[in-house]
């Protein structure tokens, strides 16, 4: 993982300073080289399986925490203009919270998603002249992978590493032929690492004995003002694409990728989230919010490049997204409506956090012209996904 991050954080420093600022308030820390890993049980399944939280944290107050159940990320520190340090992702204090409110929610709290994350209609597809049916979740689809996908599974701690510039943990899991309907046996490998530059990256692999389809993602619900704080309206967002793939009532992409010129999804410019999520554009009256794919500008590949900015005005926090992957699903918690509360004691409700899950697009394997989900025996599913954190040095509003 350490060679492909480091041209990326090349990158980083030289981009060109987002709404407030973050590439001129941290774009060159001082490399202390003092990243560190910790390791604590966190409770136990109802099937009786132990689960271990890591946690990676830096010099400059930035920390992640994740455990084996989902290879779920549980809190993610960082600290305001002002220094103080809060989490900024949405989570629960113990673990049954994942366990039962998560996952009878349907929330997929911080969990690596898959085998297949994001929609397949109709929970079918076809792979070289073979149908497969996987269970439907989000009536009439299958959404993220079926009732037991991987983040209701207890990964494999599969070793840390650490360097001069920062520390990583991967985690792994098999998922057997005829998961969820899935065909082929895949290893799957997740690396997390936590770098000297605030830079946090989750790198995927796998492999399969059997022509099958994957699309993996992480499902973090992000608030930069912190856990708890509630709307997330104010928060200021630039997507870097020029298309989406529109969808129908349930979801599923319509077939032809359109311009986000002139509608509620252009954020090639940045503004608050808030100023048209309640516009009657019918793509965010069917997801009662923004819950679509953004296709990213540039090359998908080997190279990550950025798909969104994000801040927080009132405490400075922001953040970057930068992924090897084609498409950027936002989502603004539409389905949260309080039945839960968080680490905070503070029930969720709708627009309290926004997820960026880079990924490939809904439904692809339906859509032969979309960007292939399709993995064989000899290849090695590869992507990378970046979050890198920063302060704005202006006074927020």
């Amino acid at each position: 993982m350490v060679s492909p991050l480091r041209p990326v954080c090349l990158m980083l420093a030289a981009l060109v300073p987002m709404v407030g600022g973050l590439s001129a308030a941290r774009a060159a820390p001082a490399r202390t080289g003092a990243v560190s890993f910790t390791s604590a049980p966190f409770g136990t399944t109802d099937d009786g399986r132990a689960v271990e939280q890591f946690t990676l944290r830096n010099a400059h107050g930035v920390s992640v925490r994740f455990m084996t159940y989902g290879g779920t990320i549980t809190a993610i520190e960082t600290p305001d203009r002002h220094g103080d340090i809060r989490d900024v992702v949405l989570g629960f204090p113990t673990l049954s919270g994942y366990t039962h409110d998560s996952a009878r929610g349907g929330l997929f709290f911080g969990a690596i998603v898959g085998r297949y994350a994001n929609r397949l209609a109709r929970g079918t597809f076809s792979l070289q002249g073979h149908t497969y049916h996987v269970p439907i979740t989000a009536p009439p689809n299958a959404l993220h992978g079926g009732t037991k996908g991987f983040d209701k599974q207890v990964w494999t701690f599969e070793g840390e590493s650490t360097d001069a510039h920062g520390a990583s943990v991967t985690l792994g899991l098999v998922s057997p032929d005829g998961d969820q309907g899935f065909p082929g046996t895949l290893h799957v490998h997740v690396t997390y690492r936590l770098d000297d530059t605030d830079t946090f990256s989750l790198h995927y692999t796998a492999t399969t004995d059997r022509p099958t389809v994957l699309n993996l993602t992480n499902h973090s619900y992000f608030n930069l003002a912190g856990e708890g704080s509630g709307s997330i309206e104010n928060h200021v967002l630039r997507i870097n694409a020029d298309t989406f793939t529109p969808t129908d009532a349930t979801s599923i992409p319509l077939g032809p990728i359109a311009t986000v010129a002139g509608t509620a999804l252009d954020f090639r410019t940045a503004h608050r989230i808030g100023d048209h999520l309640r516009d009657n554009d019918p793509q965010i009256m069917y997801a009662r919010g923004y819950d679509q794919n953004w296709i990213i500008n540039g090359p998908a590949g080997t190279t990550p490049r950025l798909a969104a900015q994000v801040s927080d005005p009132a405490s400075g926090r922001m953040m970057e997204v930068w992924t090897t992957q084609p498409g950027l699903q936002v989502y603004t918690a539409n389905s949260l409506d309080a039945t839960y509360a968080g680490v905070s004691g503070r029930a969720y409700r709708q627009t309290d956090a926004v997820a960026f899950e880079a990924e490939h697009f809904p439904d692809s394997p339906n859509h032969p012209d979309f960007p292939t989900t399709e993995l064989r025996p000899g290849q090695t599913f590869d992507q990378t996904t970046l979050y890198r954190f920063g302060v704005s040095g202006a006074k927020g509003r």
